[in-house]
């Protein structure tokens, strides 16, 4: 283990020791920190993953034992988490989907790493912010930490500096990967947060624009920044999943902004259907029928086929889903770059264009879509209990920002990019993998967290 890391890590305890809400906000401004590994004892782990034991060791010794009675009691109520029971559920169903694959070292450390850890985390964000009025400072860490991701990303756009793949280096096809090893970790990363930010500007009295202004500046520039960032990432799912959300932020922040989401829908879909290169862009990309959607069409379709093969409730477990794919995987597909009338026919009949239009299709570690991630990792079961949370947490978030509407509260647009920001990930999710990576798992239940504190917050009619 390199010295660099055992200071780091020193450090950390100190601070955590000292200022443990402080050591909160560093994880979250440092969840891409996962991609620092390292080994104890033999062990595998990452700077992220330690950061979050060692904080949550921190909370536990120092306040929970200490304070048993007072912080499992409250007004002489059981002081309950929110989603207690769909918690406890997800680590049973995932421990014995990591049974599945006879807990070997891969599944464990999958299970820790995205399913255990992030509910540490959970509980620990859930302990140490109780105050509604501490709540900014951790959208400051999520902002830092899109900024610092957004303009890495920017200036390899600019350079070409620190791209490892010659292909996305080049000048013209390049996509920047920030610190990331693909360019669709910058939007799987980056979007949820540009939606919590929309949200908390959104929040912000805007009687008078000069109230709180460099406040708005910084938020603004990051947004837009972390936009620019996706955008040169040419991370497709992320931009379309972005649009969805701010869909649904425009219908739902007030008559005003339901109007002009309305009319400027209309213009959007007015101009892509009368333009006909457009037109044709996206109804290509819609229907799958790019090369990245045709890959993605075959993964799902192999995905299946091995789930109606006696995996239906167990699913292929975790860490286990490229074994148990491989005698379902077709090792390549001829995909019709050239758009040539009755291709099917035409390619089997020339060896020539068979070798020509050929596309090999390695075996990823998911099916890239949501659900089919979720069953083939947990099973039937682990799939079922991640859809009701989804929708327990989108009815939540409407329901409490109506309550918070009909109060005139501005919260009502937190509430509203926090449930924007899951819609992102669903819809991004689609087609790709918003949950199954360190950093993307822990900011699922951190969600999970900021709206479970809202709604605790409110419900004990407390006044900001």
């Amino acid at each position: 283990m390199s010295i660099w890391i055992i200071v780091a890590v020193a450090c950390f305890l100190v601070l955590a020791l000292s200022r443990l809400d402080w050591a909160v906000l560093v994880i979250i401004a440092a969840l891409p920190a996962y991609l620092i590994r390292f080994h104890i004892l033999g062990f595998p782990l990452t700077l992220l993953e330690v950061m979050i034991l060692i904080a949550f060791a921190v909370w536990f010794f120092k306040s929970f034992v200490p304070n048993l009675k007072s912080l499992l009691r409250e007004n002489g109520r059981h002081l309950a988490y929110p989603y207690a029971w769909e918690i406890i559920l997800v680590l049973i169903l995932s421990f014995v989907a990591a049974g599945v694959t006879g807990f070997n070292a891969g599944a464990l450390g999958i299970w820790k790493a995205y399913f255990f850890e992030p509910i540490l985390f959970f509980i620990l964000l859930f302990n140490v912010f109780k105050n509604r009025n501490e709540l900014p400072k951790i959208f400051w860490a999520l902002l830092l930490s899109a900024a610092a991701i957004s303009l890495f990303a920017i200036f390899q756009k600019i350079t070409g500096a620190f791209i490892a793949n010659p292909a996305w280096a080049a000048a013209e096809t390049r996509r920047a990967v920030s610190v990331f090893g693909y360019p669709n970790a910058v939007g799987l990363y980056l979007a949820p947060i540009i939606m919590l930010l929309t949200g908390w500007l959104f929040s912000l009295s805007w009687e008078n624009i000069f109230d709180q202004a460099l406040k708005k500046i910084v938020i603004c520039l990051t947004i837009i920044s972390s936009l620019s960032a996706i955008y040169y990432a040419r991370s497709e799912g992320a931009l379309i999943g972005l649009a969805g959300a701010l869909f649904v932020f425009g219908l739902s922040a007030g008559r005003k902004w339901l109007v002009t989401t309305l009319l400027l829908s209309t213009v959007v879909i007015s101009g892509i259907f009368l333009y006909p290169p457009i037109r044709s862009f996206v109804l290509t990309k819609a229907a799958l029928r790019d090369l990245s959607g045709e890959i993605r069409r075959q993964q799902w379709t192999e995905t299946t086929r091995m789930l109606a093969d006696g995996r239906v409730i167990s699913g292929a477990g975790l860490d286990n889903y490229q074994t148990m794919i491989k005698p379902y995987h077709q090792e390549g597909i001829f995909f019709n770059s050239d758009n040539r009338p009755n291709f099917d026919a035409v390619v089997w009949a020339s060896s020539t264009l068979r070798t020509k239009y050929w596309q090999p299709v390695e075996i990823y570690l998911y099916p890239h879509n949501i659900i089919l991630n979720f069953w083939s990792e947990l099973g039937l079961f682990g799939l079922l209990i991640f859809i009701w949370l989804i929708i327990k947490y989108l009815f939540g978030s409407f329901r409490l920002k109506r309550i918070l509407e009909r109060a005139q509260s501005p919260d009502q647009y937190l509430v509203l990019g926090l449930a924007t920001a899951l819609i992102t990930m669903i819809v991004h999710g689609l087609v790709d993998v918003p949950y199954f990576k360190n950093d993307l798992a822990v900011m699922f239940w951190l969600f999970f967290a900021l709206l479970g504190l809202l709604n605790l917050y409110y419900a004990r009619g407390k006044k900001s």
